[in-house]
Order: C-alpha cells, then structure tokens, then sequence
C-alpha cells in the first residue's frame, strides 16, 4: 500500500496529518481489524517526513484505541468499537439449584469432531499453529533413549521432571507451588473430575458462572452433583454480589469457575475481583476449584494472575493443561489441590494410577528447552489476528442485531442474537453447509437457557473457506430472523 507524500496544512501538527491519513483508512475498512502497518521505516520512506513523525502518529493513534504495538513485531489495526456489533450485557440465569441436563451436548460433540466440517465448533487449536515437528522429534529421541521408562507405569503423583516445569510456569502466573504438591493429570477435564470428585458427594451443590464450558456440567451430571448458576458479565466474570447472597444460605459445597477467558464468554476477572472471591471464600470457608486453562493465552500486557496467586489460605485448587497451547492429544494436565492434594491424589490412584511416560517426557523437555514462551507468543498474535479478523467477519455478514464478546485473550467468541432466534436450527442449517458451531444451550446447566447463542472457535486458521463460512452463517441468520419477522 502505497501513501502519497504530505504537504503541510495550515494549523495541524504534520503527525496529526500522518494519523489522520491512517485513521481514514481504517475506518472506512481499506486497512482492516489484524492488518500489519507499514514499518515506521517503511512509512517515513513514503510519505516524506522523519521517523520521530511517524512514531508520534503511531502513539496518537494508540491513544484512539486503532492500533496497538507488538513486540519485535510492529503495529496492528486494533478491532475497535467503531466497527464492531455491541457487546452482549451479563447473563442472567436461573439463581437456584438444578439437576444437569448434558443430552444436547452428546449430540453436538461428534460434529465437533468431524474433520469433514469447517470447525468452528469446537474450541480446539489449529494443529497447524501447534509445533508438532518439534514434538514429534522430542518425542523420537525418548522413545529410543529411554526405551524402558517410556514402557513403564510412572510416579503416581507424575514426572518429577515435568512437575518441576509446571512449577516454573505457575511463577508466570503469580503462583509460587513445590512441585510435590502437584498432580500430572490426563488434560485439565480429568483434574476437575478428581478435585470434584475429592470434595463432594451426590446431591451436593456447585457454584457455576454461566454460561459455562459443557465437559463441567458433564463432569458435575456424572457425579451426580447439582449446578447453582450465577449471573456472568462477559469481560468481569462472575459477579460476587450474587455469589456472597448464594454463600449465606449455606447450601453450597463448592465453587467452580474459569479465571482468565473463561469458555464459553471469554471473561477475565481483574486482579481486584481475584482478591475479593478468595476473601468471600474464606470468610464462608468454600473452596475454589479454578481451570486456568487458557491463562497463558492473553492478547496483551503481562499474563492475568491466577485465582490461586490470592490464595492466602491454600483454599483453590488449581488445574490447567497445555492442550490449548501445545497439544490437545498429548492429554497433559496438571493440578494444584493445595490443602486437599492428599485427596486428590487418592483420587488419581484410583481412577487411573498414573499417566503414560512418554507425552510428560516429551512436555517436559520441550518446556525445559526454552521453546514453549518463543511459541506461545507467536501462538498469542495469532489469536489476536484471527479473533478480529472473525469479529470483522461478524460485522460484515450477520445481523445487525448480533452481540459478540470481545475477549483479550483465549479463543472463542459469543454471539448473541434477538429473543425468538433458534441457535439449534441454525446448527442444523450450518450442518447442511459442512459448518459446525456450538449452539447456546449446551453450556446451560438445565439444557433451556441461551437458545439464541452460539459459540465460535477463532483458533482456525483464517482463511478463504473460513470467510465464506462466516458469509453462510451470517446469511442463515439474517433468512431466520426475517422469517421470525414474517411469523413463518
């Protein structure tokens, strides 16, 4: 793209000239949401003016909110609220204890396996932004090194190697834990089961936000255990209020919430609410159970403090994994049980004993070489691209009544659309198309709330067959709600 150069006009800073030029461009979408601008070398070049210019542009146009600066990396268009639908206000569910209706998700999840389909179902990453050369080489190298431990029961409690990385992330985290009070888990779904499994029995009820990731409510149906949902905003997370009134009836056994981009609405409570719950929790001596799953996935500035780092009285017990940064096959997870980790670990003992030696090995040396911040932080800007890039996407081709999350981290969206919108017709209509999406009602506790919802995956790779996906979505919603309109 190339800039003509700029003559001075009369009673305005040549930089404010340089940003306006740009401002226009992105506002009337010639550079769009996730689009790389020129470098300041580059930019200078065209337009005839010096570099300290060009860099008080860029800051101006920083303090507009277009564009943001990445490191050793350059500056960004920013999806801003100049071009995006509104945002969806704080979900407001049921406030009473329900018995878990999961026979919808059965249903949904095979699609979301099917390879056939444009994924944006499943809130899995593209395997293609993953480092499985790297992987599969470290792996290689186990196998024919450590041919006999790779053929071996491992430590109950896991790899001390891989405990002693994990250790070393959790300081990423605000959290500072010895790797013996850790527990190597098959992903972070199973770490949730054993710390529910630990701390309840059948009939007992569980502190939910909600909408809330569907493999919970399956793992809370299972136990036989009950949901108490809360309302949820999508950027702030859980709201106490409402948590402090359900503590005081004494009934809960329980919380369960995703601290950093939760799944499905994207939330991240700051550090101020983080310190608040951990002080309700003790003032009513609940315990926490916390997936930080997608912790390590922010957009931006440092990465958000666990739950756990507040954790004054070793009350949260903290499970995460690195299927959403590094490999969902691997079955790598973790947990922290603080001061329940002789239970959970029981628990580990009896459902499976330990886990295969090979995948921590490999995570182990693969954490240990340094590589994993180098990939996370590319992993990071191309969520970034492909969260506005779908955001514009959503703009472009759905109903001028959608609402949609703006998450800063992680890698899902959720759409919104009018009272009366059939989200589940609209799966069925996206089947017909060889599209998946994950319909509201599947992160429902009782299976009848969010029926105008959807959840979408931004971890695809964004590309041409994405983009005319986007379009057929965005056309069946538009042919439903005008048809609800006609009253047909």
């Amino acid at each position: 793209m190339a800039l003509l150069p700029i003559t001075l006009a009369p009673n305005q800073v040549l930089y404010e000239q340089v940003a306006e030029r740009l401002q226009r461009l992105i506002l009337d979408g010639t550079l769009k949401p996730g689009d790389r601008l020129p470098s300041v070398r580059k930019l200078r070049s065209q337009l005839s003016v010096s570099t300290s210019t060009v860099m008080e542009a860029y800051r101006l146009l920083e303090d507009r909110g277009l564009i943001s600066a990445r490191p050793q990396s350059g500056y960004y268009v920013k999806a801003t609220a100049l071009s995006l639908p509104q945002e969806p206000a704080a979900t407001a569910p049921p406030r009473q204890a329900c018995d878990i209706d999961i026979s919808l998700a059965f249903q949904v999840i095979s699609a979301m396996r099917d390879r056939t389909l444009v994924q944006l179902g499943a809130a899995l990453p593209a395997l293609e932004l993953l480092p499985l050369a790297q992987l599969n080489r470290l792996m290689g190298k186990i196998m024919r090194e450590h041919s006999t431990v790779a053929h071996s029961y491992g430590m109950p409690l896991g790899c001390p190697e891989l405990r002693t990385e994990f250790a070393k992330r959790m300081l990423d985290a605000g959290c500072s834990v010895p790797p013996d009070q850790m527990v190597i888990t098959n992903g972070a779904t199973e770490a949730i089961y054993l710390c529910l499994k630990a701390l309840t029995q059948p009939g007992d009820t569980v502190v939910i936000e909600s909408p809330t990731y569907f493999a919970v409510l399956e793992a809370l149906k299972s136990l036989g255990l009950k949901a108490l949902t809360l309302p949820t905003h999508p950027r702030d997370g859980i709201s106490l209020s409402h948590l402090a009134e359900a503590l005081q009836t004494g009934e809960v056994k329980l919380c369960f919430l995703v601290s950093n981009f939760s799944n499905p609405l994207g939330s991240c409570m700051d550090d101020t609410q983080k310190k608040r719950l951990v002080a309700l929790l003790n003032q009513y001596d609940i315990p926490l159970i916390e997936d930080d799953v997608y912790g390590d996935l922010y957009f931006a500035g440092p990465r958000p403090k666990a739950i756990k780092a507040f954790d004054t009285e070793n009350r949260v017990l903290y499970c995460a994994s690195v299927s959403k940064t590094l490999s969902p096959g691997l079955r790598v997870g973790w947990c922290i049980g603080g001061r329940y980790h002789a239970e959970v670990s029981r628990m580990k003992s009896i459902l499976n004993g330990s886990n295969a030696m090979v995948p921590q090995l490999t995570v182990a040396a693969f954490l240990a070489n340094g590589g994993y911040d180098r990939h996370l932080r590319q992993l990071r800007r191309a969520y970034q691209d492909q969260t506005a890039q779908m955001l514009q996407a959503i703009y472009d081709y759905f109903p001028a009544e959608t609402c949609v999350t703006r998450p800063t981290g992680g890698h899902v969206l959720w759409l919104e659309l009018p009272q009366g919108f059939d989200a589940l017709r609209l799966y069925h209509k996206a089947l017909e198309h060889y599209i998946a999406i994950a319909p509201g009602v599947m992160f429902s506790a009782s299976g009848q709330c969010y029926s105008n919802c959807f959840r979408l995956n931004t971890a695809v790779v964004c590309s041409e067959k994405v983009d005319q996906a986007m379009q057929i979505l965005g056309h069946l919603s538009k042919k439903q709600l005008a048809e609800n309109l006609l009253g047909r």
